[in-house]
């Protein structure tokens, strides 16, 4: 049965902390007085005030425990019953408006239960607000409930005084069985949720980072809720335990329940109509809409849900778009668009510049008797139209899958590869370096479009949107030992095992091809870095340039840690200092990712020096002048193909039949999709080259032989 005890009406609004948690020598309010930092001298309410405010219906059971400001118009607050410690900033007889929405100054027809209020609020019809500190110019109307109790974590995994640890809450991503949990902190990173959920074998780590999330959060208990200053919230049915920062937007959300929901001038949250979040972190800048259900989550900064999308035990990484779909159990990082209804997303881990299209089920299908599979996706993972994965199932950087049922899990090693299921011959069908051979235009302007989209303003992790980078040059070299020891047939395809859990043929085609392609692209990688390197520093001499570049026996592993690219060996730095204790909080992390990231370009140009002597197959004696003209000379071939490339995957649009045949003529699809010509990407490639051709022009007669 429901348990429902009864009180004496006298204390309702106080004995907010239960006594037994409230330090010697102070009171219940001792917390609420250090959030409380707006400035106003309160005061107590004259005579005339009570006759007043009593006049207009108010009711309070301790007109002496009611303090106001200066400024305070006892006649804008009409039929509304106070309890407990209440603080009200001025009133003036102005109305604010917001979106045409318009509401007086003052306190109307609510229930207000130990509150505090700042400068020309706007409170109508607000049903139950609790234990809440509430900013300037704040306007709230037809709100049911809006509390905060004396536990409240505001979505973050942490413990309060006296809570047993089966109240923590937990994201249980990348897999259902929650062997890869973490505990959700605000300002956690995509970097620090894969670290945390990659690592589940190492006790002592684990250990660390829950203490690390424990520490940057008080344990007290009988914090407040607070609204910051300029917050619009109408038509909520719940909100309770929930921190809101400035210029926030909630209109007609259901059911909003232990969260942290940051908001700034410059970066402003809104929640719609039907959402219902619980248990969760909304960075700065999101955008919430129409039906959402968040269960267990973490919304980074400048990310979207939409139209009814599930986000259930999982990370959205930063400017990341979900509309319509179901996301369960997974870790997304930055740059993530998931579109139309029936698309699923479930037990994965998606490294960033992603798109899944509609009717994908992204794991949906486990192959074990435990649903405790996953899936792990590279970079620009593009699934096509209705792929259907099976778990365990995983892919190299840049693949892309074609339209179809895929029976078996996968080990997809091949980077930039197209994956076909070929039902008529039964076999899987791989074709590596698909982008550059067809669609360079999707490729180099995914790669720009990201960061041109990148809205974070504290981008305390470097995030690479480059298709070359140490991580995708170091999955070509892979590929290119693989296929070269392949056996390749008459038409220039081979063979491959381990590809699939199957006993069926898995055919990789293009293989010579493929392999020349992958090698130009090394060496392009590593000659553009040494160009940049010499731009950067202007040196007087080819011997001047090349001793400024150390060069190292082999290449360096890099791990793509939330989207940043750090060496191996400097994650395992970061994780012995946190075991350690020289690192000793998430503060500290993040300025290992900002070090890592002043770091980078300084490692990528050794990496990338370093693969250009290995694929080249040179010493760095034999890094000569007249060689560096060589690569400077192919590096300019390989752009001139790389921006045709481009044009003629754009072009293929307008040329096709298919395409062509739903206008009239050419007038209405030039009207309607634009001109080939004037498509500035395109222009703006053409014109890239012909600097670049200018450029190394320069570069030769300085540093050529």
């Amino acid at each position: 049965m429901n348990i429902i005890t009864k009180h004496p009406i006298d204390n309702l609004g106080y004995n907010f902390i239960d006594s037994k948690y409230i330090p010697k020598g102070e009171n219940e309010y001792y917390l609420r007085n250090q959030q409380n930092n707006n400035g106003i001298d309160y005061r107590r309410l004259s005579g005339s005030e009570i006759e007043i405010l009593i006049r207009n219906g108010n009711t309070s059971d301790d007109w002496g425990k009611i303090y106001v400001s200066k400024e305070f118009d006892p006649a804008l607050v009409k039929n509304s019953k106070f309890h407990g410690l209440i603080r009200i900033g001025k009133l003036e007889p102005f109305y604010l408006e917001f979106h045409n929405l318009r509401m007086p100054v003052g306190i109307y027809n609510s229930h207000i239960i130990s509150c505090d209020f700042g400068d020309n609020v706007c409170i109508d019809n607000a049903g139950y607000l609790s234990h809440y500190i509430i900013g300037n110019e704040v306007m709230i109307t037809n709100v049911n409930e809006l509390a905060t109790t004396d536990y409240s974590k505001f979505g973050n995994g942490i413990l309060k005084d006296g809570e047993k640890e089966s109240s923590r809450v937990w994201i249980e991503v990348r897999n259902e069985n929650g062997g890869r949990r973490i505990a959700p902190f605000d300002g956690m990173l995509a970097g620090d949720a894969y670290i945390w959920s990659n690592h589940p074998e190492d006790a002592e780590l684990q250990k660390r980072f829950l203490e690390l999330t424990q520490k940057e959060f008080n344990s007290k208990r009988g914090y407040y809720g607070t609204i910051g200053d300029r917050c619009v919230i109408k038509d909520c049915d719940i909100i309770k335990d929930v921190i809101i920062g400035t210029d926030a937007y909630l209109k007609g959300a259901n059911k909003l329940k232990n969260l942290t929901i940051n908001s700034d001038a410059e970066r402003t949250s809104q929640i719609g109509e039907g959402c219902e979040m619980v248990n969760g972190i909304v960075g700065y800048g999101c955008r919430i809409f129409y039906g959402v259900k968040a269960v267990r989550f973490i919304m980074a900064a400048h990310s979207q849900l939409k139209y009814g999308a599930r986000l259930i035990n999982s990370y959205l990484g930063n400017n990341s778009t979900i509309s319509c779909c179901e996301v369960l159990n997974t870790l997304i990082f930055p740059s993530h668009e998931q579109h139309h209804n029936n698309s699923f997303l479930c037990a994965s881990l998606v490294m960033g510049q992603s798109n899944i299209a509609a009717g994908a089920t992204i794991g949906s299908n486990h192959n074990s008797r435990a649903a405790d599979g996953e899936i792990i996706a590279g970079r620009g993972f593009w699934p096509g139209l209705c792929v259907s994965l099976k778990h365990n199932s995983k892919f190299a950087s840049f693949c892309i899958l074609a339209k179809g049922d895929y029976p078996f899990e996968m080990n997809i090693s091949l980077p930039f590869c197209l994956v076909s299921n070929d039902v008529a011959n039964d076999k899987l069908v791989l074709m590596p370096g698909y982008f550059f051979l067809y669609n360079m235009y999707a490729l180099e302007r995914n790669a720009w479009k990201f960061g041109d989209r990148d809205k974070r303003t504290e981008k305390i992790q470097k995030i690479e949107y480059s298709y070359l980078a140490p991580d995708t040059i170091n999955e070509l070299f892979t590929a290119i030992e693989i296929l070269s020891n392949s056996k390749v047939d008459e038409n220039g395809n081979a063979e491959m095992q381990g590809v699939e859990n199957s006993t069926r043929k898995t055919e990789v085609v293009k293989v010579k091809q493929v392999l020349a392609l992958f090698k130009e692209l090394i060496s392009y990688y590593g000659t553009v870095q040494l160009i940049k390197h010499i731009n950067e520093n202007q040196f007087a001499s080819f011997e001047e340039f090349k001793k400024s570049v150390p060069v190292k026996i082999s290449r360096n592993e890099w791990k793509n840690i939330g989207g940043q690219l750090i060496p191996s060996a400097d994650v395992e730095k970061l994780k012995n200092k946190i075991k350690s204790n020289h690192i000793d909080s998430w503060d500290e992390v993040h300025d290992f990712y900002r070090q890592c990231g002043e770091d980078y370009e300084k490692n990528k140009l050794i990496h990338a020096y370093t693969s250009l002597l290995e694929i080249e197959n040179i010493t760095s004696k034999q890094f000569t002048p007249a060689y560096f003209k060589q690569l400077l000379q192919r590096s300019v071939e390989t752009k001139t193909w790389a921006s045709k490339a481009i044009y003629e995957s754009r072009a293929k649009d307008y040329t096709n039949p298919f395409r062509q045949m739903i206008y009239e003529n050419t007038d209405e699809m030039n009207t309607v999709i634009g001109k080939l010509e004037d498509n500035q990407f395109i222009q703006d490639q053409f014109k890239d080259l012909e600097v670049y051709k200018k450029m190394v022009k320069g570069l030769v007669k300085k540093y050529g032989a």
